[in-house]
C-alpha cells in the first residue's frame, strides 16, 4: 500500500491564514459628513452672496461663484437658502433692509430741507460708489429691475422699494412745506418723484464710474430746482 506524501516540506509547520479583522484601523480617518457645516453664520453668508449678485447680477452668477464666496458647498447652500432664485431674493431683501435702516434714520430727522436732502444724497452716493472691485451703483436699479421683467416676486419687491423711496421724499417735502421752506403751490409728490429720479440717475452713473464731483453737481442742480 502506497502512502500519500504530505504537501508540507519536512520540518516546516503548515501555516493557517489569519482571519481579517472587521475593526477599522486606529489611524483610519472617519468619513466626512456632507451637508451644512455645524459652524454656520447665515448673515455673513448672505452678505457675501449679496456682494456677488450686486456685482455680477443674477444670470451671470453661478452656484460655483456663490459657493466660493460663501465657503459653503451646494448642498449647504440649498439647505440654508433654497435654490439660486431664493438666495437672490433673500439677498435683495437683506439689501433693502440695510438701505432702509440706514436711510430711514436720516429721513426721520427734523432738519431743514436743503441740509437734510444733501445728507440723504451723500449717504446714497457713499453706498453706490462702494465695492471692492469698483462702484456698484444701486442693487435695485442695476440688477433687480432686470429680473423684475420675468419674476413677479422680484417685481413686487422692486415696485415696493421705488414706492417707499417716493413716500419718504414726499413726507419730508410736506414737512418742509408746512414750515414755509417750500412754496405753497409746490406739489410734494411730484417733487418727490424728481428726487427719486435723481437717486436713480446717480446710481446708474456711479456704476459707470462717473467721478463723484460730477455726481455731486447733478445732485446740486436738482436741489437748486427744488429748494428755491
Amino acid at each position: 500500500m502506497v502512502q500519500k506524501k504530505s504537501s508540507s516540506a519536512p520540518g516546516r509547520k503548515a501555516t493557517v491564514p489569519k482571519a481579517r479583522s472587521t475593526e477599522p484601523a486606529a489611524d483610519t480617518p472617519a468619513p466626512r459628513r456632507r451637508g451644512r457645516p455645524r459652524a454656520y453664520e447665515p448673515e455673513i453668508a448672505l452678505a457675501r452672496a449679496l456682494d456677488v449678485f450686486w456685482k455680477e447680477g443674477f444670470a451671470a452668477t453661478s452656484l460655483d461663484d456663490l459657493s466660493a464666496a460663501t465657503g459653503m458647498n451646494r448642498p449647504s447652500l440649498y439647505g440654508a437658502f433654497g435654490d439660486k432664485r431664493e438666495l437672490y431674493i433673500k439677498s435683495y431683501e437683506s439689501y433693502r433692509k440695510r438701505a432702509r435702516d440706514r436711510m430711514g434714520e436720516v429721513f426721520a430727522l427734523d432738519a431743514k430741507l436743503r441740509p437734510l436732502l444733501e445728507q440723504i444724497f451723500a449717504i446714497a452716493l457713499d453706498m453706490y460708489l462702494s465695492g471692492q472691485d469698483g462702484p456698484r451703483g444701486c442693487f435695485t436699479v442695476m440688477t433687480a429691475t432686470s429680473e423684475a421683467v420675468f419674476d413677479p416676486k422680484i417685481r413686487d419687491l422692486v415696485i415696493t422699494g421705488l414706492d417707499e423711496m417716493d413716500r419718504y421724499f414726499a413726507r419730508i417735502l410736506k414737512r418742509a412745506q408746512e414750515r414755509g421752506e417750500l412754496a405753497a403751490s409746490a406739489d410734494p409728490e411730484v417733487l418727490a418723484n424728481l428726487l427719486s429720479a435723481t437717486i436713480h440717475t446717480i446710481a446708474i452713473r456711479a456704476r459707470a464710474k462717473v467721478p463723484r464731483a460730477e455726481l455731486d453737481a447733478i445732485v446740486k442742480g436738482a436741489l437748486d430746482v427744488i429748494c428755491r
